[in-house]
């Protein structure tokens, strides 16, 4: 399959469950793994909804669905809500630290309590230290972790690329029993934060499903950019969701 400007072969997984919506087969579509990625394929890739999944830089492509949504913030445009406001003074408390992102055994086991509280009985919930430095690390791609501490302890963690143009958001996880503070919020907008100071245009935040409510979050972030039909579409504030 031919790929956007010169960046070589992709390929289509078979079916295989859908991750999201239950009782539903999704279909991958990923950069063919012979394929020396790097930030620049990774940049311009991530422009047509891709995401990376360790080495690997993938899309769905479902036949007959499109519930996938890419979404990205416009760094320069974006306005925290009051909720947003209200998260930020919130969690003031806590001290944040930014580090390459690694094998560490407090994040993995903050991972591990995250997982069984948001996916029990899952394949996610049974994640080894292998599994999950395959998940979220890369030879070719050096990620940063934003960790959040109350004190000594280790609340939140929210893995991070830097793109040519943006930051893209891999993964937040955090202390379940700390969920009232919105600290999944919190890591949007430090990333939103982050991305200004480097004089980024977007943060780019993965999928939006509609029937998945692990991801109502993100509608509310405006404006908010999502990828329809081959270009890149804005969503203002107040404006009610088109997809």
């Amino acid at each position: 399959m031919s790929a956007p400007g010169d960046v070589p072969a992709f390929y289509v997984s078979p079916p295989h469950p859908c991750g999201y919506l239950p009782g539903r087969d999704a279909v991958t579509l990923f950069l063919d793994p012979t394929t020396r990625a790097d930030v620049t394929i990774y940049t311009r890739l991530a422009r047509y909804g891709f995401r990376r999944s360790g080495a690997h830089l993938y899309r769905p492509r479902c036949p007959g669905c499109q519930a996938c949504v890419p979404v990205r913030l416009p760094v320069a445009a974006y306005q925290p809500n009051r909720s947003q406001r209200r998260c930020a003074r919130g969690n003031r408390d806590l001290r944040l630290d930014t580090a390459p992102f690694r094998f560490d055994a407090a994040q993995f086991a903050l991972y591990r309590r995250y997982m069984a509280w948001r996916h029990p009985g899952s394949a996610m919930d049974d994640a080894d230290p292998d599994h999950y430095m395959a998940c979220f690390a890369s030879d070719w791609c050096a990620s940063e972790a934003l960790t959040w501490y109350d004190g000594d302890n280790l609340l939140a963690v929210a893995i991070l690329d830097r793109l040519g143009d943006a930051l893209s958001a891999v993964y937040t996880f955090f202390e379940p029993e700390e969920a009232a503070r919105g600290l999944g919020n919190l890591a949007v907008l430090q990333q939103v934060a982050m991305a200004h100071e480097a004089e980024l245009e977007w943060v780019y935040l993965g999928y939006w499903i509609r029937d998945c409510a692990k991801m109502s979050y993100k509608i509310g972030l405006r404006p908010l950019e999502w990828f329809d039909e081959g270009r890149w579409r804005r969503l203002e504030p107040g404006a009610p969701a088109p997809f």
